[in-house]
């Protein structure tokens, strides 16, 4: 299972802020861009976060985008803390010789 979501924030100062979740293999992965030329950075998600992504979630259920079962996986990795995440997208460790 790969799916990626993706919505757009404000933080405090009122300043917009793009959030992309990529869940892929049992691992969440939270990432935050502010701006078309500042890298990807880890976010750290809050409760509105994590409710925001069951709610995009539920809405491809019937639309037949993500079966039951995905989503069901969805709603228990959305449970977990910290930013979670993926291994051989954005990270690559170097092979061990």
């Amino acid at each position: 299972m790969s799916i990626e979501f993706g919505w757009w924030n404000k933080d405090a100062e009122g300043r917009k802020y793009q959030v992309n979740v990529a869940v892929h293999g049992g691992n969440i992965a939270w990432w935050r861009h502010q701006g078309h030329h500042t890298p990807w950075e880890e976010h750290i998600p809050d409760d509105d976060d994590r409710a925001r992504l069951i709610y995009e979630a539920e809405k491809r259920v019937p639309r037949r985008l993500i079966s039951q079962k995905q989503f069901d996986e969805i709603k228990r990795l959305s449970a977990n803390e910290g930013a979670g995440r993926i291994y051989g997208r954005r990270h690559r460790p170097s092979p061990e010789l």
